[in-house]
């Protein structure tokens, strides 16, 4: 009786401890499972909610201007470079434009230029409008230097990621982390959202294929990313360390009393 208990408790472990594949493969949509799935063809499309990056306050930009100018009458070209945003010179963070609380640059020449809400094309225009009145034909390229956001919890590497890109999908961010583990809950990613002063909680299911077209399938700027684990973590990375001493105490335990019986 105690042998069959034993193989009972064993078995409700090992089954306990088992996670099936449809835990595991990402964005997955029923038609997969069929045999007759058509190849090498296009089944459907998602409309992708793509939103151009808006500049907010303590964001920090490269602006370089250039033009036609010659070189002596060019004063942009007379500044430091590390004046200009580009990053020549020493860490580019530190040589960028820090967008202050109010939204505003400054630049030399022009003075306070206002740009949150712009996107770096649309700065690009306004400060080659701006240049039209020292500059002959110039040329404006913003970029942002400080994108980032930071994925937590069950991925290969934990990390603050930063980006030159502004924009990243939550596939490309667990690709930047190395990827999820096998114990990470894939349906319950949390995401920290700042919005202004406040912080906005999203849940993210990273195993259907609708979370293409989802808002939320682009990751902000200072976005916290944090994947849980399934509930079988602990077995497999406390229990099933030690089951096998455990089990081998036990059956020792029974032997002994075995031979121990008259």
């Amino acid at each position: 009786m105690i042998r069959i208990w034993l193989f009972f408790f064993s078995a409700v472990l090992f089954l306990g401890s088992c996670v099936p594949n449809r835990n595991y493969v990402y964005l997955q949509k029923d038609d997969v499972k069929r045999k007759d799935m058509v190849r090498d063809s296009v089944l459907r499309s998602y409309d992708l909610q793509i939103k151009d990056y808006k500049i907010q306050p303590l964001d920090i930009l490269s602006v370089q201007i250039e033009s036609l100018t010659e070189d002596e009458f060019d004063f942009m070209n007379k500044l430091n470079p590390s004046q200009q945003g580009g990053g020549m010179a020493g860490n580019p963070l530190l040589s960028g434009f820090l967008v202050d609380n109010n939204g505003s640059i400054e630049f030399p020449v022009i003075g306070k230029i206002n740009v949150s809400g712009f996107t770096t094309f649309m700065l690009e225009t306004k400060m080659q409008e701006l240049f039209k009145v020292f500059l002959k034909n110039p040329v404006a390229r913003v970029r942002l230097l400080n994108f980032r956001f930071t994925i937590l919890g069950e991925v290969r590497q934990e990390n603050q990621v930063l980006s030159n890109n502004t924009r990243v999908t939550l596939m490309e961010a667990v690709g930047l982390a190395g990827g999820l583990t096998d114990l990470a809950d894939r349906s319950k990613v949390k995401i920290i959202r700042q919005k202004g002063d406040k912080a906005e909680v999203i849940y993210m299911d990273l195993l259907h294929e609708e979370l293409l077209s989802n808002q939320n399938y682009y990751v902000h700027q200072n976005d916290i990313i944090i994947v849980p684990p399934l509930r079988q973590r602990p077995f497999r990375n406390y229990w099933s360390q030690n089951i096998g001493l455990f089990v081998s105490a036990l059956s020792l335990i029974l032997i002994t009393i075995n031979l121990a019986k008259p």
